[in-house]
């Protein structure tokens, strides 16, 4: 009680008691200038407005002392005897005694009605929040986007200092994924931190439930002194169960000596629903994406076997042969004529075998494309080219093999298109690099109005572009040519993050 009694007021008693003391001055002055018409006793009733407007701001503790200043300042002008705080009438005491009881009345209505308002809107917070995190979820992007966004939620409606959503590692350690924080405090993301001492990762690991810690006084460890630099007091957070097992953990910290609301738990533990959703998903997207790059690469691999089987073994015998009926034919009699025109016949058909055989082997995997790189293989493809083609080429880095195929084949395919369709005059194909992304284009002058749907070659293009995470546009308007842009990143992204693979 001595306690109690030696604790500074707040800011909202002392703003409550001046409000209440303005408002019942207020009202004085307005009963003075009506009670020469109006009796004194009939205008009483009018204290319970002060009352009111204070215990709907304020609660019934203000309004209990509003409603005695109002009861002081009624008595002391207006009752019999004037400027005496003493009451020497039953019915004026008994009037005094029915305002107090409808102000302590009316202040404990106000505060339900209140705290229901204020319940209702944190309520609808909490479901706008819901709603954001879930469709943001919902779209095709990077894991961390919605750890962003979630970390930032929780911290936001727990009214915390601090949010982090922390993945378990294999090794008992957490790595931080998203951070939120209201004060300065420099836990970046991709730290990763022991689980010594209490902490809410190491209770959330050990029971697989909700967990909150009080108070950080005394606790040692690495989150536990990282809570004392921060200024951090208690914590509360939920586990993140992603298939049926532990991947991490949500919590939220304040530095206010007061602990989190009892049904913390509960608000955490519907983002970390969402948060489990869009994991689920990113993984699946991203085994989805491994399996497409498998395929094309064994796709490509076969291509390279049968192409390096033809070019060493097939072509090699056929030009073998050739050469030795070019040899049989020199020492054919002169009077065998008819002989020695067979036999320059059939070495004229089997040199023009072997062109086409080296044709198609350059169709199936060009050999220049593995020994030369990338530059050398689109300029022998540029000199084929029944279109002219003005080529640059602005790097001369050899890039993994995934991705030099796949860009040489795009220009293949472009300007197959080109030749067949376009009723092009010319060509232009660029190839960049910027910063970690290979961009390649070709553009022709051609009547247009190319798209997926008029053949399977663009829809190839498409799948072997993004099963290696690329992008394709195409813009093709009929009578203006046709633009295909490709990009293709150099390092291989799954869409997690680093702490989720």
């Amino acid at each position: 009680m001595e306690q109690f009694l030696l604790r500074r007021p707040s800011a909202r008693w002392l703003s409550g008691l001046l409000a209440g003391a303005l408002t019942v001055a207020a009202l004085t002055g307005l009963v003075g200038l009506l009670n020469p018409h109006v009796p004194a006793l009939n205008l009483w009733v009018l204290y319970v407005l002060p009352v009111m407007l204070v215990a709907l701001k304020w609660g019934t503790g203000i309004a209990v002392v509003t409603a005695v200043f109002g009861a002081g300042a009624f008595s002391y002008f207006f009752l019999s005897p004037q400027h005496t705080l003493a009451i020497t009438d039953l019915p004026s005491l008994a009037g005094l005694g029915v305002f107090l009881v409808t102000a302590v009345v009316v202040g404990q209505l106000a505060a339900r009605m209140r705290q229901k308002a204020q319940e209702s809107g944190r309520f609808a917070e909490e479901q706008s929040a819901l709603r954001r995190v879930a469709t943001l979820a919902a779209q095709p992007v990077s894991p961390s986007v919605v750890f962003e966004a979630v970390t930032r939620e929780v911290g936001q409606l727990c009214h915390a200092d601090l949010a982090r959503m922390e993945h378990f590692e294999e090794d008992g350690s957490v790595t931080g994924v998203a951070v939120w924080s209201r004060v300065p405090a420099r836990l970046a993301v991709g730290t990763r931190l022991g689980l010594e001492g209490p902490s809410i990762a190491r209770a959330v690991r050990q029971t697989q439930g909700p967990a909150r810690i009080n108070d950080f006084a005394g606790a040692t460890g690495e989150i536990a002194q990282e809570a004392h630099e921060v200024g951090i007091r208690s914590s509360v957070g939920c586990p993140i169960v992603v298939a049926g097992r532990l991947w991490g953990v949500i919590a939220a910290s304040t530095r206010s000596p007061d602990p989190f609301p009892p049904d913390t738990e509960v608000q955490i533990a519907g983002f970390t629903e969402i948060v489990a959703t869009a994991i689920a998903s990113a993984e699946s997207r991203a085994q989805l994406a491994a399996s497409r790059a498998r395929v094309v690469a064994a796709g490509d691999e076969m291509r390279r076997r049968l192409e390096r089987n033809l070019h060493d073994s097939l072509q090699q015998r056929l030009v073998s042969l050739a050469l030795r009926l070019r040899v049989t034919k020199d020492t054919v009699p002169a009077e065998l004529p008819a002989l020695r025109a067979e036999l320059g016949q059939a070495t004229q058909e089997l040199s023009e075998a072997v062109e086409e055989l080296r044709e198609t082997t350059r169709g199936i995997h060009p050999a220049i494309l593995s020994t030369g790189g990338l530059g050398l293989a689109l300029r022998a493809l540029a000199r084929r080219s029944a279109v002219p083609i003005d080529l640059h080429i602005d790097t001369k880095s050899r890039y993994p093999p995934p991705v030099e195929v796949t860009a040489y084949y795009v220009v293949a395919e472009a300007l197959t298109n080109v030749t067949k369709h376009a009723n092009a005059s010319h060509a232009e194909v660029i190839v960049d690099q910027r910063d970690s992304t290979l961009w390649v284009s070709v553009r022709d002058d051609g009547v247009g109005g190319a798209g997926t749907q008029r053949g399977s070659g663009l829809i190839g293009l498409h799948d072997r572009v993004e099963a290696i995470d690329g992008i394709v546009n195409l813009t093709s308007p009929a009578g203006e040519g046709t633009l295909i842009q490709v990009s293709i990143p150099l390092q291989r992204t799954d869409g997690l993050s680093p702490a989720i693979v």
